[in-house]
């Protein structure tokens, strides 16, 4: 008699190859090459359900996802067996047995994602796939105030596409923080990385890029820091800034 598993994976992935999480008919995905890894270990078609829906060219620091398997293959073993079946750019560094209710999505209470500027003059090539550059000065503290503005729960009609599913609007957001890393050897006194950090119960889609899209008006004296709440207050997407590109963008952190 077989036995059902629920396998929970923790899985990072470069998604510039990609056209995002989600099996699409001809489009090339992360989900697609999972499941086509686990089809070759296992003989079995796999439904893989992830925690959410990365878009094409968005990564994953620590995505989480699970599927129902009747393969008996030890759990300690999982990792490097899917692993050595995967593209580079993709890769599973946790492993475990779940209860058959676990849903990685339905279950995941928070979601960090962050969002990364390179500020110099000049372009690092080897971060040009996972950071967005940024040639000009940027006002960092006018960029945390208008931050400090989304924290809580609100409705995030402003800061989402049109292509958002109908439904509720309002998220929670519980932590949106900035951190700056100086590259004093450029000569550049503003020269450095930004990190974005936004951790909520869930985002809407395009979300956390229309955020940051607004942020770098902010940063740039377009707009003052305390726009973004009059933005929120206005629940309208035309108040909002532009879509920021998808490669500055990571699924950093899933909570249960």
């Amino acid at each position: 008699m077989s036995i059902v598993r629920n396998i929970m994976m923790v899985v990072s992935y470069d998604g510039t190859a990609y056209c995002g999480f989600q099996i699409q008919p001809r489009d090339h995905t992360v989900q697609q090459e999972l499941e086509r890894a686990i089809y070759v270990l296992t003989g079995e078609r796999v439904k893989v359900i992830s925690s959410g829906r990365t878009d094409a060219g968005v990564h994953a620091k620590a995505q989480v996802i699970n599927f129902l398997t009747e393969c008996i293959i030890p759990i300690d073993r999982w990792c490097f067996a899917v692993n050595t079946r995967l593209p580079r750019d993709i890769v599973v560094h946790k492993a475990s047995e779940a209860p058959l209710n676990f849903h990685s999505r339905h279950h995941a209470k928070r979601k960090t994602y962050r969002y990364t500027i390179q500020r110099s003059k000049i372009p690092d090539v080897f971060y040009r796939h996972t950071r967005f550059h940024h040639p000009t000065r940027l006002d960092l503290s006018e960029m945390q105030n208008g931050l400090s503005h989304l924290v809580g729960e609100h409705d995030f009609s402003a800061f989402c596409s049109a292509r958002t599913p109908v439904g509720s609007h309002v998220r929670t957001i519980y932590e949106a923080t900035m951190e700056f890393i100086a590259e004093p050897s450029s000569g550049d006194g503003q020269a450095g990385v930004i990190h974005i950090y936004i951790t909520g119960n869930g985002f809407l889609y395009n979300m956390v890029r229309i955020i940051v899209g607004t942020l770098l008006q902010i940063g740039q004296g377009k707009r003052s820091g305390v726009e973004m709440n009059q933005i929120l207050l206005s629940g309208d997407r035309n108040k909002a800034g532009p879509t920021a590109m998808a490669h500055g963008l990571t699924l950093w952190e899933v909570s249960y």
